[in-house]
């Protein structure tokens, strides 16, 4: 299982990281191609702001938002009978049930549609970092050409909403452990160009350290470095930097991290500033403080916003075991700061032009890798009975059955969409959503053409595969 797993590792970031060069040194499109994109219409925009919850590492559909029949744990326990190993509680939303651990969720879930229907795609070898590959920027890995993340897609198309907030930030995830440079591949605005590329921070505490200089260095010192780095960049020959049109986006995204560092609203990176109690209501470690911090910007005007629980191998909702007891700690560290986030940006009238989804690469099964008909090498271990806790819980990949949530931008209040069968395997039976569907679905709540599509390499890239992706209606009111 390890040669196997390092092979496709290798193999995934050799042929991604020759798209990203190709597209740099000579695939980029001209601004000509930029201007003449897209029809100049637009569909009626219900959501100016993103922001993009992401359960890395594979959240288990039946263990959180599509609980199945309930198998306490005993010793001794078959593995093909549990389908979920917390009980089902009630929600605000009737006849509807969650999960045990997601109370504040149960409460707010008539704000939004739960969607139980999205299907991962069949990527052969299950590798994390492929699967969200896909799920960020809607492009099967590898690419000749570097895929844009969806939010630098709408950073490009909409712009900022304060010119000096960052149009696209990303908090939570790490880049120095685990499969980092895999996780870098799609954090990136490709073709589109540095000054779209993602904000990243991430350490929610540590925001403001992301626009200050260096400890110990002079805002004297600082400018100059600054200074003498953007005029090695301007006059630097066509290729070291990438194309002309990249080493230009690059100057112009460090001049738009130089305006945020001098401006006021750099304040809103500053969780020190909230009041200790709504600090406190947060403060369920890493992720919870992401959700305040996204608060805070939205405020300020960010565009697309993403918390992530981070991707470390083995971590977070990454359970290849103690599933159960992970999950205890998981549910933890979300449900209070998710339905804080939902309820103080309905208070202070911002949910109703903010798009909330909480989503993940694919979902988690005890018995089955993959999906019926597209079963793929275990690597897992699941013994014929369970005799330990640790085995108890889901700890296998499983592409067919997942859930997600959305709240606020247009989005229709008080839905189930799609459904997952109650008996293994739990796949879905109704109503099945792409990854094209949620983004064309997010794309036209922000009056962005389903069409919108540049030149690169003399053909045409699309927000999603050949522009065929089609928003799911029924989600939005």
């Amino acid at each position: 299982m390890k040669n196997q797993f390092t092979w496709n590792r290798r193999h995934f970031l050799k042929n991604v990281s020759a798209g990203t060069l190709a597209t740099l040194a000579a695939g980029s499109p001209t601004r000509r191609a930029y201007a003449e994109a897209t029809s100049s219409s637009r569909p009626s925009a219900t959501a100016d702001t993103v922001i993009l919850l992401w359960m890395a590492g594979g959240m288990a559909h039946t263990e959180t938002f599509d609980p199945k029949l309930y198998t306490p744990y005993e010793t001794g326990l078959d593995p093909n009978r549990v389908l979920s190993t917390f009980p089902s509680i009630p929600t605000s939303l009737d006849g509807v049930q969650l999960s045990e651990g997601l109370e504040n969720l149960a409460a707010v879930l008539k704000h939004g549609p739960l969607v139980r229907s999205y299907q991962a795609a069949d990527l052969g070898f299950i590798l994390h970092s492929r699967h969200q590959y896909h799920w960020h920027t809607c492009y099967l890995p590898p690419q000749t050409v570097a895929a844009p993340h969806i939010g630098s897609w709408i950073a490009k198309e909409l712009g900022p909403k304060n010119p000096v907030i960052p149009a696209f930030i990303n908090i939570g995830q790490r880049f120095t452990l685990g499969e980092k440079e895999e996780l870098k591949a799609f954090h990136t605005a490709g073709f589109l160009g540095a000054e779209y590329g993602p904000f990243l921070i991430p350490d929610p505490t540590k925001g403001l350290e992301s626009v200050r200089p260096p400890e110990g260095m002079t805002a004297e010192r600082f400018e100059k470095r600054r200074a003498i780095y953007d005029e090695i960049v301007k006059s630097s020959p066509v290729g070291e930097f990438g194309s002309g049109y990249q080493q230009e986006s690059l100057s112009r995204s460090m001049e738009q991290a130089y305006r945020l560092l001098n401006s006021p609203e750099a304040q809103a990176f500053d969780l020190s500033r909230e009041p200790k109690a709504v600090y406190d209501a947060y403060n369920t470690g890493k992720f919870g403080q992401g959700c305040l911090l996204a608060r805070r910007l939205t405020e300020a005007g960010a565009r697309f916003i993403t918390v992530s629980s981070e991707y470390v191998p083995f971590l977070g909702w990454d359970t290849h075991e103690n599933g159960h007891e992970r999950l205890i700690d998981m549910k933890r560290q979300i449900d209070a700061p998710i339905a804080r986030l939902v309820l103080e940006l309905k208070e202070r009238g911002l949910l109703d032009r903010t798009m909330i989804v909480l989503a993940s690469e694919f979902s988690r099964d005890m018995m089955m890798e993959g999906r019926p008909g597209a079963t793929v090498k275990d690597q897992v271990h699941v013994p014929d009975q369970i005799t330990d806790i640790k085995h108890y819980g889901m700890h296998r990949h499983f592409t067919d059955g997942c859930s997600m949530l959305m709240f606020g931008g247009g989005v229709k209040e008080g839905q189930v969409y799609g459904k997952t069968a109650d008996e293994r395997p739990c796949l879905t039976v109704e109503n099945p959503v792409d990854i094209a569907g949620v983004h064309q679905t997010i794309y036209h709540a922000l009056g962005i053409r389903a069409d919108t599509h540049y030149d690169v390499e003399r053909r045409p890239f699309y927000t999603t595969p050949d522009g065929k992706g089609k928003a799911v209606l029924d989600l939005l009111g």
